[in-house]
């Protein structure tokens, strides 16, 4: 039987100020298209400069992960924080743990 992988993540901004919920089937390369999106209005992640993971779940069912991703987009921001300084109390980014970060400035979405 085949592994099913998937995520539900926050990431934040470079200081902190804007935190962005999404779900994947690859962290590592959504992390990568969020890091060379930054900068760029077309996208919120991109807009805001939101690479930085500060959380993520996994989950073998992507309804599972979508429903997790949904939940999480309801919360006000204080409880989005708790749940983040439940696990990563020092609010670390976590990028250089799963990857390795940064990226190559070439790096292209794979």
């Amino acid at each position: 039987m085949r592994d099913h992988n998937y995520f539900t993540y926050i990431t934040t901004n470079p200081n902190k100020t804007v935190l962005y919920v999404g779900c994947t089937n690859n962290l590592e390369q959504r992390l990568i298209e969020h890091f060379l999106n930054r900068g760029k209005p077309k996208t919120f992640a991109g807009r805001y400069y939101c690479y930085n993971l500060v959380h993520y779940e996994h989950f073998n069912w992507i309804e599972q992960a979508l429903a997790r991703e949904k939940e999480i987009k309801g919360w006000t921001r204080e409880k989005k924080l708790l749940l983040i300084k439940e696990h990563n109390p020092d609010f670390k980014f976590l990028n250089s743990e799963i990857m390795e970060w940064p990226p190559e400035d070439g790096a292209e979405s794979r």
